[in-house]
């Protein structure tokens, strides 16, 4: 992704914003869709939303990844898109989490309202994590490659 593209983006999401379309934070984004608010780290560079196809894509600056308090790890690419839904985000693309190896992250879903768990599934694997240690962003720090 060239430095241009980046500026670009910035650019259409702070128009965006003045327009009114896009003031939520992407953690009130994801608590109304029933998600953990801290599923992003805070150091994204901005998010788009299409709810007429509930696609949602969330830019960051570099790969970069976070450590969660149940030790579970999630990196992220520069870009991750999927299709946000009520307790889930499905088709996702971008995102990674460790299992003894890395694997692609696929769906991340709540199933409930009342559970304390967060699965996630990844190629072959679905795991449980839980939903507290998901309560708020965390600080992602970057890497050299998704």
């Amino acid at each position: 992704q060239s430095f241009s593209n980046t500026v670009e983006e910035k650019a259409k999401w702070v128009f965006n914003k003045l327009k009114g379309k896009q003031m939520k934070t992407l953690p009130d984004l994801l608590r109304e869709h029933n998600l953990p608010p801290g599923l992003f780290p805070q150091n994204i560079t901005c998010y788009e939303f299409d709810e007429s196809k509930a696609k949602l894509t969330v830019y960051f600056p570099s790969a970069c990844e976070v450590s969660f308090k149940d030790s579970s790890v999630i990196r992220y690419a520069t870009r991750v898109k999927g299709i946000l839904l009520r307790g889930k985000l499905t088709g996702v693309e971008g995102m990674k989490t460790k299992v003894l190896v890395w694997v692609k992250v696929t769906n991340v879903a709540v199933e409930g309202y009342k559970t304390d768990k967060v699965w996630f599934t990844a190629v072959g694997v679905k795991k449980s994590r839980p939903m507290d240690a998901y309560d708020t962003p965390h600080h992602a720090i970057r890497v050299q490659e998704f």
